[in-house]
């Protein structure tokens, strides 16, 4: 399988619309299109205000194009999150007015890692180009 890197760089919150940006046009030439390429944008956005937000206000995002898919991950340095990460995020209380960002990347794209601990954060998330089994 060939990996074509398409973006990696380090991020603030002053930078997170631009990259936005960015990161939708990469996914889209890697071939990302319609509703796949909207929620993955989406995915990714949340990914980027968590770690300015939560993880020490400074993060790396990599984007790159494995297989059939359109990976990112998003790393921070801050302390880690403060309890155990769940297997699986879990759904907000829909009256809680935070806490959607990871439920929310991880609801939009196919696959979704975390890792955290005193060191960081780091989330990747995938979404297949195509839908049509191989």
């Amino acid at each position: 399988m060939s990996t074509e890197v398409l973006l990696n760089e380090t991020f603030d919150h002053s930078s997170i619309t631009a990259l936005r940006h960015t990161v939708a046009s990469c996914a889209a030439g890697a071939g990302l299109g319609g509703e796949r390429l909207d929620d993955f944008v989406v995915a990714v956005n949340e990914l980027l205000t968590n770690a300015v937000r939560h993880g020490g206000g400074l993060g790396t995002v990599a984007l790159w194009r494995a297989g059939d898919s359109v990976v990112c991950e998003v790393r921070d340095t801050g302390t880690g999150l403060p309890e155990a990460a769940p297997e699986m995020p879990v759904r907000p209380a829909a009256t809680q007015p935070g806490g959607w960002g990871l439920w929310l990347a991880e609801e939009l794209t196919d696959t979704f890692t975390l890792i955290t601990g005193n060191g960081g954060t780091v989330v990747r998330v995938s979404s297949r180009v195509s839908l049509r089994e191989a």
